[in-house]
């Protein structure tokens, strides 16, 4: 049940086309649903603007069907991240509907949005492709959460003049996630050259000493720009909720002060 799925609802009820009891029908699992192997959380689009997001790793096939499933009857679009593509095949056989996004390894079942163009725009930026599936990841998040995205792609800065000719149309968006594996050096120097809040999401590309993406975790933890975010390796998951949580924040504040 998200914000739009409720107002609906309760405005069928004022116009008298649904009956309260009806209404409370509908609303008589929330705010979960037990389904005995997990409880899932149908308040949290309602508590924080986009709905649970299912995690594959750890999960059977029936398991991920089932949650889908039961989170589609109260959304227009569901999303599970990290599936392998064995586990998508299973998925799909199941249930109808449901696409594969193969690069950023997630699951959907519904329609995307279209962008709200009165939210502030984020950029996405990689410094290498290797990085893409992780930022790909962020995207479908940001999508999903209808905020417009500007990707910015291999601009790493084993070639700085790439990310600098870019500058123009980077300082255009509100908000950047910036993703790198190796050094992990990009977003230090995004976050020196950009206004708004920067978002550095470490991957796990690299060489040995990458440590599957410790080295730049913590390149980007002891980052000299101020104010820069960091989230866990490889988690664009996690970057795209902050930046949509930042955006949503900067919007409900321009409409209170307009």
């Amino acid at each position: 049940m998200d914000k739009q799925k409720l107002e609906e609802l309760l405005q069928s009820v004022a116009s008298g086309s649904l009956t309260p009891q009806d209404a409370c029908d509908r609303l008589k699992d929330l705010p979960f649903q037990d389904l005995g192997f997990a409880n899932i959380d149908l308040h949290r689009g309602l508590r924080q603007g986009l709905p649970e997001v299912v995690f594959c790793p750890g999960k059977t096939a029936e398991q991920i069907t089932e949650i889908m499933r039961r989170l589609f009857a109260e959304h227009d679009l569901v999303l599970a991240t990290r599936a392998t593509p064995e586990i998508a095949q299973a998925v799909k056989q199941d249930l109808a509907g449901v696409v594969y996004h193969e690069q950023s390894r997630c699951l959907t079942l519904g329609d995307f949005p279209e962008p709200d163009s009165a939210l502030p725009a984020v950029n996405v930026i990689t410094a290498g492709t290797a990085d893409l599936p992780v930022a790909e990841e962020a995207c479908l998040i940001l999508a999903a959460a209808r905020v417009p995205i500007s990707k910015t792609y291999d601009v790493g800065v084993a070639g700085l003049h790439r990310l600098l000719h870019r500058l123009p149309d980077l300082r255009r968006a509100s908000a950047s996630i910036v993703v790198a594996g190796m050094d992990g050096v990009l977003p230090t120097v995004v976050a020196g050259l950009l206004p708004g809040p920067v978002i550095a999401v470490p991957t796990s590309v690299g060489y040995g000493a990458n440590f599957q993406g410790i080295a730049p975790l913590l390149t980007m933890l002891n980052s000299c720009a101020a104010g820069l975010t960091v989230v866990n390796v490889d988690n664009g998951f996690g970057a795209g909720v902050a930046a949509f949580r930042i955006v949503s924040m900067a919007n409900k504040t321009a409409k209170s002060i307009s």
